[in-house]
C-alpha cells in the first residue's frame, strides 16, 4: 500500500512541471470565453455588489424577523435547533431568492451610477464602445444569477421549505390544518369518492362513499362508516374500510353486500385530500406538475395558487435580465443635478413596483379568475416593455 502511494506521489510530482499555471489559471479561462479586462471588470462590480447588497439585505431580515417573533416561539417552546436549522437556515435561501429582483436591481443602479459618476462610462464610449456592447457583462452576469435563481426555485428552496413551513404552522402562526370537510374527487376515471370529514393527523376518516360509473351509468355504490390509510403497507394507496356496504346495479336489478371491515386499494392519499398553508412552497417543480395535472384529473378546485407558483419559478429568473436591462439604461448617463441618488431612488421605485405587482397579479389569479400562466409573466411582459422603450432612448 505504501509503495503504491509513493509511486503515484513521485509520478505527479514528474508530471507537475509540465503543467503551465497560465492554463488553469482563471484568466485564461476568461480568455478563451472571449471576455475582455472591461467585461471582467464590470462582471466582477456587478456580481459583487449583487452578493455583498444581499448579505446586508439579509442580516437585517434577520434582526426583523427575530425581533417580530421572538415572543411567539418563546410562548411555543419551540427547540433551539428547530429555530436554526429548520426556520432559519431555510429562510435565508428562501428570502434571498423571493427578492433576487431587487437586489438586481439595486446592485445595477449603485455601481452603474459609480461609474457614470467617475466618468468611466464616458470614457468607454470614447473609444466607440456602443451601448449594446456595453451591455454585454451586464447579460452575462444576469445569466449567472437567473441560471441561480431557476436552480434554487425549482428544486433547494422547496426542500428546505417544508421544514420552513411546518415550523411557522407549528410554532408562530398556529394554523397548521390537519382536517378536511366535504371532500370530493374523481380518484380514477369514472370513480368519485367521498369524504364527509379526514383527519390528517390519525389518517383516518368517516363518512366514506365511493360511486363507480360506466357510460354515466352508476354500476357501483360503496359506503363505509370510517376508514384508514395504511402507512406501514408498502402499498401507495392502501386503504381499510370498517362497516362496509356495496350496491352494485345491473340494469334493473341491485346486488347489496355488508362487511365488518375491507382493504381495498383507493388512487388517493392523505396529501390529496388536506390542503396544508403554503403548500405550494414545499414541492418541487416536478413534483409541483404532478400534483396539478392528478388534481386536475380528479375534479378538484382551488388549483390557482399551486399554478401560480409553478409559472412563478419560471418566469422570476428572466426579470434579472429586463431589470439589469432597465437598470443601465436609468444609470449609464451622468447627471449634473441629481446624481447617483437619482438614479438609485428610480431603481428603488421601479423594483419594489416589480414585486408589488407580482403580488398583486398572483391574487388577481386566486381570487380573481386570472388565467395563473398569464399573472405569472405579466410583470415580465409590461417591465420588458419598459425596458425596450428606455433601451432605444439611451445615447447608442
Amino acid at each position: 500500500m505504501k509503495q503504491s502511494v509513493k509511486h503515484f506521489v513521485s509520478s505527479l510530482l514528474r508530471y507537475l512541471p509540465h503543467v503551465s499555471l497560465t492554463d488553469v489559471s482563471l484568466r485564461s479561462v476568461w480568455e478563451r470565453l472571449g471576455l475582455k479586462r472591461l467585461d471582467r471588470y464590470i462582471i466582477g462590480k456587478f456580481l459583487g455588489t449583487y452578493f455583498f447588497l444581499l448579505m446586508i439585505i439579509i442580516a437585517i431580515s434577520l434582526v426583523i424577523d427575530i425581533n417580530e417573533k421572538i415572543d411567539k416561539i418563546t410562548a411555543a417552546h419551540a427547540p433551539m435547533r428547530a429555530i436554526i436549522v429548520d426556520y432559519y437556515l431555510n429562510f435565508i435561501p428562501y428570502f434571498s431568492n423571493l427578492f433576487s429582483p431587487l437586489f438586481v436591481f439595486i446592485a445595477v443602479i449603485f455601481f452603474t451610477s459609480k461609474l457614470a459618476d467617475g466618468s468611466e462610462i464616458i470614457a468607454m464610449k470614447s473609444t466607440g464602445m456602443s451601448f449594446r456592447r456595453l451591455l454585454r457583462p451586464y447579460m452575462i452576469s444576469a445569466a449567472l444569477i437567473a441560471v441561480i435563481t431557476l436552480l434554487l426555485g425549482l428544486y433547494v428552496i422547496p426542500r428546505g421549505n417544508v421544514a420552513r413551513v411546518n415550523f411557522e404552522n407549528t410554532y408562530v402562526k398556529k394554523k397548521k390544518v390537519t382536517t378536511a370537510e366535504n371532500i370530493q374527487l374523481q380518484v380514477e376515471k369514472g370513480v368519485v369518492a367521498y369524504f364527509q370529514h379526514f383527519d390528517n393527523a390519525t389518517k383516518s376518516g368517516y363518512g366514506f362513499s365511493l360511486d363507480k360509473f360506466n357510460d354515466k351509468k352508476l354500476v357501483s355504490h360503496l359506503t363505509a362508516q370510517q376508514v384508514q390509510y395504511d402507512t406501514l403497507s408498502s402499498h401507495k394507496y392502501h386503504w381499510t374500510l370498517h362497516s362496509v356496504q356495496i350496491r352494485t346495479f345491473n340494469g334493473m336489478r341491485e346486488k347489496v353486500a355488508y362487511y365488518e371491515s375491507l382493504d381495498s386499494t383507493i388512487a388517493a392519499e392523505p396529501a390529496d385530500l388536506v390542503n396544508t398553508r403554503n403548500q405550494q412552497e414545499t414541492m418541487t417543480s416536478p413534483e409541483l406538475r404532478q400534483y396539478i395535472e392528478r388534481q386536475k384529473m380528479r375534479g378538484a378546485a382551488g388549483l390557482q395558487a399551486f399554478e401560480v407558483e409553478y409559472h412563478k419559478r419560471f418566469a422570476m429568473p428572466f426579470s434579472a435580465f429586463i431589470l439589469t436591462l432597465i437598470g443601465v439604461a436609468l444609470s449609464s448617463e451622468k447627471r449634473k443635478g441629481g446624481g447617483m441618488g437619482t438614479s438609485i431612488g428610480i431603481g428603488l421605485a421601479l423594483s419594489f413596483s416589480y414585486i408589488l405587482f407580482q403580488t398583486v397579479s398572483a391574487s388577481f389569479a386566486v381570487n380573481g379568475g386570472w388565467p395563473p400562466m398569464l399573472a405569472a409573466w405579466i410583470p415580465n411582459i409590461l417591465f420588458a416593455a419598459i425596458a425596450f422603450v428606455l433601451y432605444k432612448r439611451a445615447p447608442q
